[in-house]
């Protein structure tokens, strides 16, 4: 089992959220269970390697 990190909010009646890693993909639901379900289909959809161009979030180090 893995795990990804995620932002959430709620707006109005809907909660919003997306991946840490891939911060331009925003997705919601209509609950927190619902929101962390279609989190989890986008994190299937985005590493699947079938979708081109996806923007991630990556770590430099300086020295």
């Amino acid at each position: 089992m893995s795990t990804a990190r995620y932002l959430r909010w709620q707006e109005g009646e809907m909660w919003l959220g997306y991946l840490e890693q891939y911060p331009d993909y925003v997705t919601q639901g209509e609950s927190l269970s619902d929101l962390e379900e279609n989190l989890r289909d986008l994190y299937r959809d985005l590493g699947s390697g079938e979708i081109p161009g996806i923007r991630t979030v990556a770590e430099l180090v300086m020295e």
